[in-house]
């Protein structure tokens, strides 16, 4: 099957969400990315018995800093899915897409280097 998400998404898959780091969130912010969001396993069932968790609390702290420096929280999120949600992982791209149009362009877009 087929599911269809919108092209803007860049995937960026890893082994376990708990090897995501704060200053890949913030990397990606600062070279222009309107919005950046952590798909990782449902809560509790996490292979590496913990990276969800890790995932979740680097999340939060990014959104923190993010309002620290006057940008909305909102621009970085993360959902909890298992692997066979195929259509909801669609339905949650869709959903923050529509979100990070609503916020509008990154500022520091206008600043970035590529």
């Amino acid at each position: 099957m087929r599911i269809d998400y919108p092209a803007n998404i860049k995937i960026i898959r890893l082994p376990c969400t708990g090897k995501i780091d704060v200053i890949h969130l913030l990397r990606a912010i600062q070279k222009g990315a309107d919005g950046v969001y952590v798909v990782g396993c449902l809560e509790g069932t996490c292979h590496y018995n913990e990276g969800n968790y890790r995932a979740r609390e680097r999340v939060d702290h990014v959104r923190m800093l993010l309002e620290e420096i006057g940008l909305e929280s909102d621009r970085v999120r993360m959902y909890n899915l298992s692997s066979g949600e195929g259509p909801t992982f669609a339905a949650y791209a869709k959903e923050m897409t529509e979100h990070i149009r609503s916020l509008g362009p990154n500022p520091l877009k206008a600043s970035a280097k590529v």
